[in-house]
């Protein structure tokens, strides 16, 4: 064989390789992009889910801290979120969720609370019932942004 063609063919064969390293470079890096976008994207849903969920219990402890349940349907919103939460949301999380459900129900079948109350230190765990709730949104999301 010539050293013409020798030259020619490691010429192309160090062609190819640069061509196959570019394409392999690139399609990683397009990967990572598009992982690191979803997980941004989780992220962020999950952060509007868990203020909404927030604004809402919210509402309705404060509903049920000074009335009954006149009417259930108050309580739908509330349910819906928790169902999004089953879906995306950590086990920790929904564990939560479904305690602070639970205690706004308590509090609507309990009898009436005074404004009162609110000025007593000694009962400020009994109306905050969204404490546990946020740390574990807190541990949750800050897992998500590793």
């Amino acid at each position: 064989m010539d050293a013409a063609y020798i030259s020619a063919l490691a010429a192309l064969a160090g062609s190819a390789i640069g061509a196959l390293a570019s394409f392999a470079t690139t399609w990683l890096t397009q990967h990572a992009q598009e992982r690191a976008t979803l997980l941004v994207q989780d992220r962020a849903r999950r952060e509007a889910l868990y203020g909404e969920f927030i604004r809402e219990a919210s509402t309705l402890f404060g509903d049920a801290f000074r009335h009954e349940l006149d009417d259930p349907s108050k309580l739908v919103n509330l349910y819906a979120i928790v169902n999004k939460i089953r879906l995306f949301g950590e086990p920790e999380t929904l564990a939560e969720a479904e305690r602070v459900m639970r205690r706004i129900g308590e509090t609507y079948f309990s009898p009436n609370k005074d404004l009162s109350a609110f000025a007593d230190i000694r009962h400020a765990g009994d109306l905050d019932p969204l404490c546990d709730f946020s740390t574990a949104c807190r541990a949750e999301l800050a897992i998500a942004r590793r």
